[in-house]
């Protein structure tokens, strides 16, 4: 189905994954950069087989929604996508606890959404999330960014190597062949954004005070596990995890040892559901 985006009155692409019995809660899915939500069917069975339903979408530029592959015009278009995300939740789940889980770029626009509107959701996950580069950009680097994004927005300043993703080849080589995964690099603007909206994070983090499960594999080289560690030593929240699993890739809920990951997730949320 489709959702009106209200920042820029695109289309954007949502699903979802419904348990045949009620469920118990709502997981509020938010995926990353250049992928879309097609990409989390393994994970959603997971999660309905453990009695959550799981809601997601395709970001503004990305997947079968409307926009420009590799740019945004403004970072909150992002967070308008979660709203209307959220205001076409059925009737029936909108009373249910909500749960937030976000990767790698998701992992930013889910913690950035936080700041303010965690009240709305009883916990969330991150997974690879993207507060720190893992080359950390000069005073130089920033200033450039900032003048590439204002005069030359849209041009591309940075590729994502896919081999970076997993440890499976099979997952690499479906990930180069999706024909949703355009292969764009990273705009000027995009990029500036990001960098951006990464300070707010870090110097914002100790707003966040719901309960939160941060997860990283320790060999991710498409976002430094240290931003990981940087949240869950400075969030407000009292009931906070970090699990750095040894030797995985960036995207853990598609390692091989993927369905010890996705039970970690739902052992924590149902710990937390039960307190």
């Amino acid at each position: 189905m489709a959702s009106p985006s209200v920042a820029v009155g695109a289309k954007l692409y949502c699903q979802n994954w419904i348990p045949d019995e009620a469920p118990k809660a709502v997981i509020i899915l938010v995926h990353g950069y250049d992928e879309h939500s097609g990409r989390y069917a393994y994970f959603a069975e997971h999660c309905v087989n453990n009695g959550f339903a799981v809601h997601t979408l395709d970001h503004w530029g990305h997947g079968k929604s409307d926009g420009v592959h590799g740019f945004v015009p403004d970072f909150t278009v992002y967070h308008d996508g979660l709203d209307a995300l959220l205001d076409q939740l059925p009737e029936d789940q909108r009373a249910l606890p909500l749960i937030l889980v976000g990767h790698s770029l998701g992992g930013l626009i889910s913690a950035s959404y936080l700041l303010e509107n965690q009240s709305q959701f009883a916990a969330a996950v991150l997974s690879g999330p993207a507060i720190k580069a893992t080359e950390e950009p000069s005073s130089f680097m920033k200033g450039l960014s900032r003048f590439l994004s204002n005069v030359a927005p849209k041009m591309g300043v940075l590729s994502l190597d896919a081999t970076g993703v997993s440890r499976d080849p099979q997952v690499v080589a479906d990930y180069l062949a999706d024909p949703l995964v355009s292969g764009t690099k990273i705009s000027a603007r995009l990029a500036a954004e990001m960098m951006g909206y990464m300070e707010v994070v870090q110097n914002k983090a100790d707003h966040i005070k719901l309960p939160m499960l941060l997860l990283h594999g320790e060999d991710d080289s498409l976002t430094a596990p240290e931003g990981s560690v940087f949240l869950h030593e400075h969030i407000g929240s009292d009931k906070k995890m970090l699990k750095i699993y040894p030797r995985l890739f960036h995207e853990i809920f598609n390692e091989p040892e993927k369905d010890a990951v996705l039970t970690d997730m739902t052992d924590w949320i149902n710990r937390i559901l039960a307190k």
